[in-house]
């Protein structure tokens, strides 16, 4: 199996988790529950899981108007399909 189909593996496990991280923070919100740090969301958004960030706030309305957050993963997202992009084109 070539290394890019691995590399598209693990980015979509890294964005699936930080799409549940974002519903769990949003829900934990609402309740006035403990939060997830904002250093571990833009953390899974930009080292992998930044589609997944994206997704998620968009999907559950959270961290939309926080620059930061649309910025980490923008760029997380941008860095991951360029990688992507490279390894198929490369390997």
């Amino acid at each position: 199996m070539k290394p890019v189909y691995w590399y598209l593996c693990a980015l979509a496990i890294v964005s699936l988790i930080a799409f549940v991280l974002y519903g769990v923070d949003k829900r934990r919100a609402k309740r006035g529950a403990w939060r997830i740090p904002e250093r571990v969301l833009l953390g899974f958004s930009f080292f992998g899981g930044g589609i997944g960030g994206l997704l998620a706030m968009c999907a559950f309305r959270h961290k939309t108007k926080h620059i930061c957050f649309w910025v980490v993963n923008v760029i997380g997202a941008a860095w991951q399909v360029a990688a992507a992009i490279a390894l198929a084109v490369l390997l």
